[in-house]
């Protein structure tokens, strides 16, 4: 069982030195990817003209671009709550990124008042997650939104 409070606290840790949101979505991907077991994929999808766009992550590789509506990911950002997916394959509209993916949860991110991207989790095993996830990662997303800030940085001025 994951515990989500130290993960949490961890992720408050790592922020300290730095609130810029391509460091904190690399290094919460990769807290993710090795405190939980049995996933394929961990990372983010952030908001870009309108569609979801591939951000920080530890997996596979994945599918760039994602429209909002669109599988499991464009599905949390139109309705604007966390999808969890006991059976990816019988989700209407599924992207299928990874053949080996069975069960998925996403969660929105939201940054002064708007959603600006998701937390993405696949899983090879069906039902993997279940409602202590689902609040897990609400909790963990919503300490993520408290430390992370979403701004374009300057990274080559």
């Amino acid at each position: 069982m994951t515990d989500y409070k130290l993960m949490t606290e961890q992720l408050r840790s790592l922020a300290e030195d730095g609130r810029g949101f391509i460091p904190v979505l690399a290094n919460a991907s990769a807290l993710i990817f090795e405190s939980m077991e049995n996933l394929n994929w961990a990372g983010f999808y952030l908001m870009d003209r309108g569609s979801l766009v591939l951000g920080p992550f530890q997996g596979k590789t994945a599918c760039i671009r994602i429209a909002v509506g669109r599988g499991v990911c464009g599905t949390a950002v139109e309705k604007d709550e966390t999808q969890l997916v006991k059976n990816v394959h019988e989700f209407p509209g599924h992207i299928a990124c990874d053949g080996a993916s069975n069960s998925e949860i996403v969660v929105p991110i939201h940054s002064e008042g708007r959603i600006v991207g998701v937390l993405d989790i696949d899983s090879p095993v069906l039902a993997r997650f279940d409602e202590s996830d689902r609040e897990g990662l609400k909790e963990f997303v919503r300490a993520l939104e408290e430390v992370t800030e979403f701004k374009c940085p300057d990274l080559f001025r």
